[in-house]
């Protein structure tokens, strides 16, 4: 395997992975897992279930850009095809 397939493998490593987590909290934690999520409360009284449906979700998905982009960066470095 040559160093664009291991390349192109790692890249689509991590989008699986961060797909995963994004299933996880938007459906998971949003519909799934509602009912059971709603017994915890958190600030403010709100049940963390329809936290998560509401706002959990959305930085959920921020952190989830934000570290795409940083491991993204690190294997472009380690497989020498940085931009920079």
């Amino acid at each position: 395997m040559n160093d664009a397939q291991k390349y192109w493998q790692a890249n689509i490593r991590l989008v699986i992975g961060c797909l995963i987590v994004w299933f996880a909290v938007s459906f998971g934690a949003g519909i799934l897992f509602v009912h059971q999520l709603n017994a915890i409360r958190i600030l403010g009284g709100y049940p963390l279930g329809f936290w998560f449906a509401q706002q959990g979700s959305i930085y959920t998905f921020m952190v989830l850009i934000f570290f795409y982009a940083w491991r993204m960066n690190q294997l472009d470095k380690k497989f020498h095809v940085s931009e920079a």
